[in-house]
């Protein structure tokens, strides 16, 4: 049976990262259902929104984002739906000024102790300033996405079997064939059986296939990815939690004139904490992107390493680096991405947080258009009921 706390957990009530956020925030009832309204106002200075390696275009930034949450829940179930904004004003560079709007619902549903059917449905409306088809134009785009997922199994049995079916689609509201070649669907299907060991450990056996199909008439990009993974996953109970997944992956073009691609493939996600106060994490993949800037495809290979400690009830700090390599097959392309940042949150009441926090990309291309540097500099505000 899902209780009351495990439903919030996989209902993902909490609409604020850890960092933003040091309390729960709380609801209001009405009419029946949990509302829970949270506000994050940010002024940040950017001295490279626009990542280019030359004529450097940099602002301050006002952010103002709310987000409205409302749900409910009974013995057997849980649905929500939210809604969050963006609004970004980019001081003496009103061209880049815009909202980001999402909009979420999602439910869980318990048939009996072996039975579980989830689903999710959303719709986001946002713009983005850096890595810009045209330099000087936001990418604004429209992403629609739809899931469904069933579990069978006694979630603390010896064997679970999860199965997950997922449809996107993305679309661009840039002014002529801006972007036009990225427009995609994705259909993807995901099975995975759980086994445990004991304790909080199990193993883990997963197979997925994704069908990718663009807009734009005779495409080069238009494919199937098929991957298998085996793995572990501990509880998040456990000194050292997450999962772990490696195994080998391919993808498959529809035309003859773009080459097939296959890889070996791994996911890790790690959690350990040394002490209830202190966390590092680590998080590395090697996956297969979409293309980009006229690649067929992006050979992604990345790792985080971050580490969250609580100095005292109110302060706490946050620190990580991230490493990317990123091969663009089909063009003559290598980025090295180095990433680094640092944070301290103050948490002056249990409503109401202030971070103050640096961030650093370096990007090294062998495309000198694609190498740049990225300071940003941020204040925010987080406010919760």
């Amino acid at each position: 049976m899902i209780n009351g706390k495990n439903l919030l957990t996989m209902l993902g009530l909490v609409p604020f990262p850890l960092i933003a956020m040091a309390g729960q925030p709380q609801s209001v009832q009405i009419g029946g259902f949990d509302f829970t309204p949270t506000l994050n106002v940010s002024e940040r200075y950017d001295d490279n929104f626009r990542t280019l390696p030359n004529q450097v275009e940099s602002a301050w930034i006002t952010s103002v984002s709310p987000t409205f949450v409302i749900g409910t829940q009974t013995r057997n179930s849980g649905y929500q739906l939210e809604y969050a904004a963006d609004s970004l004003t980019y001081q003496d560079h009103a061209d880049a000024d815009h909202v980001n709007q999402h909009f979420t619902a999602k439910s869980i549903m318990e048939f009996d102790s072996r039975n579980r059917l989830s689903w999710e449905l959303g719709y986001h409306r946002a713009e983005e300033t850096v890595q810009t088809a045209q330099p000087r134009e936001n990418d604004k785009y429209t992403l629609k996405n739809a899931s469904m997922g069933y579990s069978f199994g006694v979630l603390s049995g010896m064997n679970q079997i999860d199965l997950l079916a997922e449809y996107q689609e993305l679309r661009y509201r840039n002014s002529g064939d801006l972007n036009a070649d990225k427009e995609h669907d994705t259909t993807s299907f995901t099975a995975t059986w759980f086994h445990r060991l004991g304790g909080s450990t199990r193993t883990l056996v997963e197979v997925r296939h994704s069908d990718f199909n663009y807009v734009l008439p005779g495409s080069l990009r238009d494919s199937t990815g098929d991957a298998a993974l085996v793995g572990l996953t501990r509880d998040v109970s456990a000194k050292v939690s997450g999962s772990v997944r490696v195994g080998y992956e391919r993808k498959n073009f529809s035309s003859a004139a773009v080459n097939d691609d296959s890889s070996p493939t791994w996911e890790v996600g790690l959690d350990w904490k040394p002490r209830t106060y202190s966390t590092f994490s680590l998080k590395a993949s090697k996956k297969f992107e979409e293309g980009d800037d006229g690649s067929n495809t992006v050979h992604d290979t990345s790792t985080r390493l971050g580490w969250r400690h609580t100095w005292s009830p109110w302060i706490a700090s946050e620190v990580n680096y991230r490493y990317a390599d990123l091969q663009y097959l089909g063009i003559n392309r290598d980025d090295k991405l180095n990433t680094y940042g640092a944070s301290m949150i103050y948490s002056a009441t249990r409503w109401a947080d202030v971070t103050l926090g640096y961030q650093r990309w370096k990007n090294d291309s062998n495309d000198s258009t694609q190498t740049y540097t990225r300071n940003v500099y941020l204040l925010s505000f987080s406010l919760s009921l």
